[in-house]
């Protein structure tokens, strides 16, 4: 056993020493945190819109007022005519603009109802839905507080809720996801670099013949790993906390279990590489191509599955990301416990103890 430990003591030394490793470790959670948390958000945040108002009354400058007020859009352009709606948008000066046509005020008053138009820039459709289902909610809201619980004649009144996330806030999306990414990279990548290294400079022949079984000497190289991606998931989790503000609904000791688990299946997974290649470039395009693209398509985060041709459904499910996104996804979101995820969970288990046995056949005790 003080062999066992001595063994991961130098690798401890040796990932320490290794800088460009180190930054990898430490400085890829902090930089996609940040990335996918402010720069890569699904939100629609101060986009730029024009008003053409046709009927300048009290109404519709309170509207004007409540768009201004928004977080989601600065009016930057007031239009005087119909003709430079066309030119602004396709200067790309404004992304949408609303339309109050005349006498808005009194038809609202007496008729009990107004038109709004919206034009929208629709050369990104996304966006541009997003924009003006936002603009409808500012327009609903303003009329509830105008007519109170007064009822219309033949009015559909449509309730909607969002549970989990009534916001719709990208964060809570983006958070589990770059957790599956960076820890699948991180565990499968550095440990199959790590172990392919020693073979390039023929310092694993030194190792097999040290007093320790040849695979001890493997797990001893990815123990290190083990620990600094739970440094990494402890990093991420207080990055979501403090500054993207998601909070953390489920149980943390459940939270933290499942991300040992997902853990070592990536370092099994990093084992099985490490196995097979020779080189490191080799290694880390396996690393790099061969799981990053199956882990963004895959995982749920980005593509939503279910649009997906059912072939691709079906291959999604040898991929461990989709499991581990879907499990975090139900404790950190959700908040809800392990009746919930027992299933997922124990095919993950089973991905892990697959990957570790064809690992284990696929070693070579002798190097060629």
């Amino acid at each position: 056993m003080k062999l066992f430990f001595s063994f991961i003591r130098k690798e401890f030394w040796h990932v320490l020493r290794d800088t460009r490793s180190l930054t990898i470790l430490l400085g890829m959670p902090i930089m996609m945190m940040l990335l996918f948390g402010f720069a890569l958000s699904n939100e629609v945040k101060n986009s730029n819109i024009g008003v053409l108002d046709q009927s300048k009354d009290g109404v519709t400058q309170h509207l004007v007022n409540r768009f201004e007020q928004s977080r989601y859009f600065s009016v930057t352009k007031v239009l005087k005519r119909e003709a430079e709606i066309e030119a602004s948008l396709r200067k790309g000066e404004l992304r949408m603009v609303i339309i109050f046509p005349p006498n808005f005020n009194e038809n609202l008053r007496h008729n009990k109802q107004a038109q709004v138009r919206m034009i929208g820039d629709a050369t990104d459709p996304n966006t541009s839905n997003i924009m003006i289902n936002y603009a409808s909610a500012i327009i609903r809201d303003y009329q509830s507080e105008l007519f109170g619980q007064q009822k219309m004649p033949y009015q559909i009144e449509v309730e909607t809720s969002m549970l989990y996330n009534p916001k719709l806030t990208s964060t809570f999306n983006f958070v589990p996801g770059v957790m599956t990414l960076i820890l699948m990279l991180l565990g499968a990548m550095m440990t199959s670099v790590s172990i392919v290294k020693e073979k390039e400079k023929g310092t694993m022949e030194v190792l097999l013949v040290s007093p320790m079984r040849p695979l001890m000497v493997i797990i001893t190289k990815a123990i290190p790993y083990l620990i600094l991606c739970f440094v990494d998931v402890l990093l991420i989790l207080l990055l979501a906390y403090t500054v993207l503000d998601m909070p953390m609904r489920g149980n943390i000791g459940l939270l933290l279990a499942v991300n040992i688990l997902y853990i070592f299946t990536t370092l099994s997974l990093g084992l099985l590489i490490s196995n097979v290649v020779d080189k490191q470039q080799t290694a880390m395009f396996i690393s790099l191509v061969g799981l990053l693209m199956p882990s963004l398509i895959f995982t749920g985060f980005m593509f939503p599955l279910e649009n997906m041709p059912l072939p691709l459904q079906i291959m999604s499910n040898i991929v461990p990301t989709k499991w581990y996104y879907s499990i975090i996804s139900t404790i950190m979101v959700k908040g809800l416990g392990i009746e919930f995820i027992w299933k997922q969970t124990l095919i993950l288990i089973g991905m892990t103890l697959f990957y570790l046995f064809v690992a284990i056949k696929k070693f070579k005790i002798r190097l060629e």
